[in-house]
């Protein structure tokens, strides 16, 4: 008899579809997916691919604001909806709203097995506040598993006195497919591509948020401390927007361009023409853009404090892993990289054989483990 899982979530988010897509299709799941809300348009400005969508989903009425750093997000109708599902197992995604903490209170009450899909990791900028870790450890302890994306993941609960044998992996992932082909396509016909989107001959490509904690501004310093010769040869195409694109735009030397904000299915051509993505994150859970890079075939520089590297990157072998702010280090590996044509493929080459383990399908077979063997086990 199949198991009935509540999969309980912020956001519609394009990277998740595919993995809840292959949840749902598995033989020992009956999949119903809760969403908070279907987008946060103050920090995402994601398009919804419904169309995409192959499980069962409602999406609860949603009340949003944000103060600060504070993001407040209220929701009417989840006892219904969890008691219309009766589920066997709730996997809930993090611990951030009342609605994570209603759910936890609904599964003790009726004794549904639950358990947490945690990404955060040592180096998250958000950790740290006294009484936010205190309810974080009463969360995490209360859950009869919890779900993480990799290793930086795994050390950071284990840290909370929640026992190894209560942790499963579930490796972060989006569509490689997707991206590999889109890649693919862009290459083919690169000359046409290059043209239509204004891109340089080389580049070194930067996707995400335009915000101080992604590194944003140690990437242009670190770009304007290349020799003359080499910027002349190779630019840096920033991709996003956020806070800080207004003084970004006005401070980038020459051969610095920022771009708008890009939609998954135009972004496989930007990284396809790229020589490699720079990530210099101060903070980050995970890092979803390195996986879409190494889909398409990019060697990475990265810095340590982005919660894909243990699992994704090996210095020198795939790309370059430097310290975080460290400009200095972020500019030699830039260098390293723009200079060796055959490291720079070989790493390309490895970067697809790594990510391949990355799948939508091993994330969701990560799941599928956590909700058959969570019954095992003992609240903290």
């Amino acid at each position: 008899m199949k198991r009935r899982v509540v999969l309980l979530t912020e956001i519609i988010a394009p990277y998740r579809i595919p993995v809840f897509n292959e949840l749902a299709k598995h033989r020992e799941i009956d999949l119903e997916v809760i969403f908070l809300a279907e987008t946060d348009p103050s920090l995402r400005q994601w398009q919804i691919y419904k169309n995409e969508i192959s499980f069962r989903y409602q999406v609860l009425r949603s009340w949003r604001k944000r103060f600060g750093l504070q993001n407040i997000l209220l929701n009417a109708g989840l006892s219904a909806a969890l008691e219309a599902a009766k589920p066997d197992a709730i996997v809930c995604g993090g611990y951030n709203y009342l609605a994570s903490w209603q759910s936890l209170y609904w599964a003790r009450q009726k004794s549904v097995r639950f358990l947490v899909w945690v990404e955060s990791n040592a180096r998250d900028r958000r950790s740290g506040d006294p009484a936010k870790e205190f309810l974080k450890r009463k969360f995490l302890c209360n859950s009869g598993g919890v779900i993480v994306p990799g290793k930086s993941s795994f050390e950071y609960v284990r840290g909370y006195s929640v026992p190894q044998k209560n942790i499963f992996i579930a490796p972060n992932a989006v569509d490689i497919e997707l991206f590999a082909c889109r890649a693919e396509e862009a290459r083919r016909n690169q000359f046409a591509v290059r043209e239509k989107l204004g891109l340089p001959q080389r580049y070194f490509l930067y996707v995400g948020r335009l915000v101080p904690e992604k590194g944003v501004f140690d990437l242009v310093e670190a770009y304007g401390t290349l020799s003359q010769d080499l910027r002349k040869k190779i630019g840096l195409l920033m991709v996003g927007d956020g806070a800080a694109r207004d003084a970004l735009v006005g401070m980038v030397p020459a051969g610095v361009g920022v771009h708008d904000f890009v939609q998954r299915d135009e972004l496989g051509a930007f990284y396809a023409l790229a020589d490699a993505l720079v990530f210099p994150t101060h903070s980050d859970p995970w890092g979803l853009v390195v996986n879409e890079a190494m889909a398409c075939g990019l060697p990475i520089i990265a810095s340590e404090a982005a919660g894909c590297v243990a699992d994704l990157l090996e210095d020198g072998w795939n790309g370059r892993v430097v310290a975080s702010k460290a400009t200095h280090e972020l500019a030699l590996a830039m260098t390293t990289l723009a200079t060796d044509d055959a490291l720079r493929h070989a790493m390309g080459k490895r970067s697809r054989e790594r990510i391949a383990g990355f799948s939508p399908q091993a994330c969701a077979e990560g799941i599928v483990t956590a909700v058959l063997c969570a019954g095992e086990c003992k609240h903290a």
